[in-house]
């Protein structure tokens, strides 16, 4: 299969569950919005909770890569530049929920 169409079979993928996961974070997050510490708290210590959250973490941010790394490819014409970038992204898309996970734990 080609590079591309893998991508874009990701992308649809990581689209289409992102989907669920926003609306169950919208719904929750106007619920604990009100809230008090301990409330909050207790959202984030409930185990469904924590990993519903940390799925929806991790496919935002392999979402936003990929369609990122797709503007890179339709407007960088320099490829070195646009090397360097993509891996930057990369980087920054695993690092980023990798630490927002350990710090809800």
């Amino acid at each position: 299969m080609i590079n591309a169409t893998k991508k874009w079979i990701f992308l649809k993928i990581s689209g289409a569950l992102l989907v669920p996961l926003m609306l169950w974070f919208i719904i929750n997050f106007i619920n604990i919005y009100d809230k008090n510490y301990v409330d909050f708290i207790s959202f984030f210590s409930n185990p469904l909770s924590k990993f519903l959250f940390c799925i929806f973490i991790i496919n935002a941010y392999f979402f936003s890569a990929l369609s990122i790394s797709e503007v890179f490819e339709d407007y960088v014409t320099e490829d070195k530049i646009k090397n360097v970038a993509n891996k930057l992204l990369y980087i920054s898309a695993v690092v980023i929920p990798l630490i927002t996970i350990i710090l809800i734990n």
